[in-house]
């Protein structure tokens, strides 16, 4: 720990990493561009051995992601909560413990299995953040936060979605709503951080249309609480997606069901093909969380 933001650079890069290696996957081996394939798989395999890297920061002893010495032992001073020198970027251990996108079913291991991940998760939005921990950090304002989650910088954004990879949609239905409907108002600062590279306002759009990529890369979008009644999408393939929320309403933020061209989806995603290919996603709303 040398830089004072070791444990952010190392989770962004196991990120960055994955995603190199599944653009690697895509370069056909017969042409130019897939030289680099020539020699075998080694390059995209070394490419997702580093984006493991996580693994290195991960402190059992704590539950959470953990700077380390230069002799590779774990920092003896850490706070959890402070923004300030704990070897993250504008957050905490909370937040950027949770940033890993690419593997969130290892991060549900990490934590002990699906039960303990969700009690992790409950915490996070629950818990009271005093405003000593985040003053003078620049992105972090009380009100880009609810409970110790920060909205309001963009590295925590896939977290209230990964409610369904633990088995319990209903709690993305009611966080992402939530969000919606308290993190963005229609005001001249109705953003609850800077938009940087439009990330705060691709948030709200994604997740108004009922779907979001915890991991861009993969060809997975996790299913939310839409907020709009109906929109159509125009696809660069000239094929449109027709997006329904029936029963919608302010009450009814929880997804009973979802179709995909008539056809019950029994999982809370979709595939990229799924969109491009074009049709109809309607989903049902209610009152009550299933």
């Amino acid at each position: 720990e040398r830089t004072g933001s070791s444990v952010s650079v190392t989770l962004e890069y196991a990120y960055d990493d994955w995603c190199i290696a599944q653009a690697i996957s895509k370069l056909p081996a017969g042409q130019p561009e897939g030289r680099y394939l020539m020699a075998g798989t080694n390059l995209h395999n070394e490419f997702m051995d580093r984006s493991r890297n996580f693994l290195n920061v991960w402190d059992a002893s704590s539950g959470f992601m953990r700077p380390r010495k230069s002799d590779g032992t774990f920092r003896k001073d850490f706070d959890v909560l402070s923004t300030h020198g704990q070897g993250f970027i504008e957050g905490n251990a909370w937040n950027y413990s949770l940033y890993v996108p690419h593997e969130p079913d290892a991060l549900i291991l990490l934590h002990g299995g699906k039960k303990r991940f969700i009690q992790h998760l409950d915490s996070l939005f629950t818990m009271y953040l005093p405003d000593s921990f985040f003053a003078e950090t620049e992105d972090i304002t009380r009100e880009g936060i609810i409970g110790n989650y920060v909205h309001g910088n963009e590295p925590s954004h896939h977290v209230p979605y990964l409610y369904n990879y633990a088995g319990a949609p209903r709690k993305t239905h009611y966080w992402v709503r939530h969000i919606m409907d308290h993190k963005y108002l229609p005001a001249p600062d109705g953003l609850s951080g800077n938009d940087d590279c439009g990330q705060m306002s691709a948030w709200y759009i994604f997740s108004a249309l009922g779907f979001y990529p915890v991991a861009p890369g993969s060809d997975r979008y996790d299913l939310g609480s839409p907020l709009v009644k109906e929109a159509t999408l125009t696809l660069e393939n000239s094929k449109t997606l027709t997006i329904k929320a029936v029963n919608q309403g302010p009450d009814n933020i929880y997804v009973r069901k979802a179709e995909l061209n008539g056809k019950k989806l029994d999982r809370p995603w979709i595939t990229h093909d799924e969109i491009m290919n074009g049709g109809s996603l309607v989903f049902y709303m209610s009152k009550r969380g299933y």
